[in-house]
């Protein structure tokens, strides 16, 4: 009997290890599969890690009860404060326009429910996030640490200064600013890219990729128009 004990352990470590991106029991996995074949596959992403991360994570558990109904819906839904989690096709396109690579380093700038934090967190073990709004900081972190995502680094900051003293091989911005905060830029790797929307509530808005080359000159490239929720705190003073 004593050794059978050590192949069973193994067994349940292999399993849990397995499930780091689908934590809990899986009602939704239908729901996720139609998700991606008609509101992201259809749409043009086309990325399989990506594709397999939107497969994997349940949005469904980074959104208020009462709006799980409609957690799988080609929508943005409210999370409070006035922030919202962002439609799944969003989420999808900009996680592939940062073309992630595992092991990489990557910063997200507005935690918010943290989903968008989850999905990069099925592409590479080094995933950092900031919140502005302390109380969403604070729920996501028990999401993080509830639905298996612990290694997810997170902290309630100010997103226009960057994470101190890091520097990232990508970064993702999930709010609108009027300009790409120059900490960010600096905080880039050479060879890495910002993925980020850019301009207000009251102007039209569309989503940057900004790469910086090995020689440190940066480009940008609008991808398509979208509508964020606007950046605040310094960005707004800037």
């Amino acid at each position: 009997m004593v050794k059978r004990v050590f192949p069973v352990i193994l067994f349940f470590l292999i399993i849990s290890t397995l499930v780091f991106c689908q934590s809990g029991s899986d009602p939704t996995i239908k729901q996720r599969t139609e998700m991606v074949r008609t509101q992201i596959e259809a749409r043009g992403v086309s990325n399989p890690e990506v594709l397999s991360a939107m497969r994997k994570v349940r949005r469904d558990l980074f959104v208020p009860e009462g709006y799980r109904f409609l957690a799988y819906a080609d929508r943005p839904l409210p999370i409070g404060f006035g922030q919202t989690i962002s439609q799944p096709y969003i989420v999808a396109l900009m996680t592939e326009l940062l073309d992630v690579a595992p092991g990489e380093k990557i910063l997200e700038i507005g935690t918010g429910s943290g989903y968008q934090a989850a999905v990069l967190s099925c592409l590479t073990d080094k995933v950092f996030t900031i919140e502005i709004i302390k109380e969403l900081a604070l729920a996501a972190g028990i999401r993080f640490k509830e639905y298996g995502y612990e290694k997810i680094m997170w902290k309630n900051a100010d997103g226009y200064y960057g994470w101190e003293g890091g520097s990232f091989d990508g970064i993702i911005v999930t709010a609108a600013a009027g300009h790409v905060p120059p900490p960010l830029i600096q905080q880039l790797n050479p060879g890495g890219r910002i993925v980020i929307p850019v301009g207000s509530i009251f102007q039209v808005q569309y989503l940057m990729l900004i790469i910086k080359d090995a020689d440190g000159f940066v480009s940008s490239i609008p991808v398509i128009p979208v509508r964020f929720v606007p950046f605040v705190g310094a960005a707004m003073e800037k």
